[in-house]
């Protein structure tokens, strides 16, 4: 007989993971969630759901797509929704680049480098910031920096947990926050896009809509999460007692140092390049109006990490040995999109579900009728950010990809906040808050079980209710930290991105 759970963190966990597990493969979802708005769009068809557009004052009505218009249109656009979501060809073209700067070890060596220079007094900080970091290179950070962390520690004479602990808490608790553009930005930039079209269809949410406020928030978070570290887990875990030997700290090898140091100068040619096309008047790197803000260095941004990151990743390869011939770059190439087929099909069906619920009016009219309910409510802007990081942080306990939960939550909340004024790089910064808060705490993310993996490497014992409970005051106050230095920009009245304001007017 399974032994009940005995306390509130165990009862909670176990809602955590039944609720987790018993929903179906997001790609799944997504297609039970086409079907069922197409259904719902008849529903609302024959109901005479109907709402006023705040933007023209046109009368806005649900769209049957179970009629011979819609089933014609649904046949003939399938395709396109496919290959036209916005997404789609940013991640694949970022990958690329991506993929050949990780296959030649230029990251990996990189952060050995930034890690093992560290000095003794501000190793627990470079670990955290460090992870942050290394979310420009996808799931990088759970298989190196981690247990690297918990290595480190132990040479050092402190608990290996609490290093694996900081290391974690800042790759997946610090997910979202990064001085660089990664993955993850154009993926919601795109799905956001495709959710402000709803109201707009000029609107365009650039990959860089978060970078200024997400660029601060690497150092608060990293501070934050060196403060719970050692105020607050190491001298809860007290002195390790374990039986398992310390391990030598490699250091670089001639060959990486000599790749780093050649790609910092390829770096510097680069930014010297970027910085003649912009700087001067009529720049040949300026926009069409003679503005940095409409540059193609910004808007072309995927192109730009693509270059840049390919060119890189070339040099150290070459220079560090990992590359012999061409070969090995394509190959570096391949390896990316390896890890892109589970969200290449993922994407076929979201593709369909945003485009049907767009089609149908559902979104609009439901965002015309919330935002009626919160003008009501007057809650104000600030409650409604705490409220949303809230929500959002929630709802990652049960979902643990960010797209699929921004694909879900982005056609309703974006329109919702722009029809109450408030721009969709607002909504996606403050869902991208509480989308990162509670990552250390859901068992439905995915490296979850990797990481009682490595924390059973010193202690046989450890299990769930010990991640969770090492994990908790990382969550707590990565949600108070982050939330009040959003209350704060907003006070300010400070772009979360080049040309990425706060309020937004048709």
């Amino acid at each position: 007989m399974n032994k009940k759970p005995e306390n509130f963190i165990d009862r909670f966990i176990t809602v955590i993971e039944r609720g987790g597990n018993a929903l179906p493969h997001p790609a799944a979802l997504f297609g039970l969630f086409g079907l069922i708005t197409l259904m719902i769009s008849a529903l609302g068809y024959f109901a005479g759901w109907q709402g006023i557009h705040p933007a023209n004052g046109e009368t806005v009505k649900v769209i049957n797509l179970l009629s011979v218009d819609g089933l014609h249109r649904i046949l003939l656009d399938m395709v396109n929704n496919y290959t036209g979501f916005a997404p789609l060809g940013i991640v694949m073209v970022a990958m690329l680049g991506i993929g050949v700067a990780e296959s030649s070890g230029l990251i990996k060596a990189a952060i050995n480098a930034l890690l093992i220079r560290a000095p003794r007094k501000s190793v627990t900080f470079m670990i955290v910031f460090t992870g942050i970091l290394s979310n420009i290179a996808s799931d990088l950070g759970y298989i190196l920096i981690i247990p690297l962390a918990g290595v480190i520690f132990h040479s050092l004479g402190r608990h290996p947990i609490a290093g694996m602990s900081a290391a974690f808490a800042g790759v997946s608790g610090g997910f979202s926050a990064n001085l660089l553009i990664g993955t993850i930005d154009p993926l919601l930039a795109g799905l956001s896009t495709e959710a402000a079209h709803i109201i707009d269809l000029g609107y365009y949410v650039m990959p860089t809509a978060n970078f200024y406020f997400m660029a601060i928030s690497t150092f608060v978070i990293a501070i934050a999460g060196t403060w719970v570290t050692t105020a607050w887990v190491e001298p809860r875990l007290g002195k390790y007692s374990g039986d398992v030997e310390t391990e030598p700290v490699s250091g670089l090898q001639p060959g990486e140092r000599r790749g780093l140091k050649w790609v910092l100068i390829l770096l510097a040619g680069w930014l010297v390049l970027f910085a003649a096309g912009l700087i001067p008047d009529h720049g040949f790197l300026r926009g069409a109006d003679n503005s940095v803000l409409h540059s193609p260095l910004l808007k072309g941004f995927i192109s730009i990490l693509f270059i840049v990151a390919t060119s890189c990743g070339i040099v150290y390869g070459y220079l560090a040995g990992t590359f012999k011939k061409h070969v090995d770059v394509i190959n570096g190439m391949n390896s990316s999109f390896k890890s892109l087929v589970s969200f290449l099909v993922l994407v076929f069906f979201a593709a369909q579900f945003v485009a049907w619920f767009k089609w149908s009016n559902l979104g609009l009219i439901l965002a015309i009728k919330g935002a009626a309910i919160l003008q009501a409510l007057d809650l104000g802007l600030i409650p409604l950010v705490i409220l949303f990081v809230i929500f959002s942080g929630f709802i990652n306990l049960f979902m643990g990809r960010a797209s699929a939960k921004w694909a879900i939550m982005g056609p309703v909340f974006i329109p919702m906040f722009m029809i109450l004024g408030y721009s969709p790089e607002l909504s996606q910064a403050v869902f991208r808050i509480g989308d990162s808060v509670t990552n250390v705490i859901s068992p439905m993310m995915s490296f979850f079980a990797l990481i009682i993996v490595y924390y059973q490497k010193y202690d046989q014992k450890s299990g769930i209710g010990t991640l969770i409970g090492t994990m908790l005051p990382y969550s707590f106050v990565f949600f108070i930290v982050w939330t009040l230095l959003m209350i704060v920009w907003i006070w300010l009245g400070l772009p979360l991105g080049p040309e990425a304001g706060l309020y937004y007017s048709k």
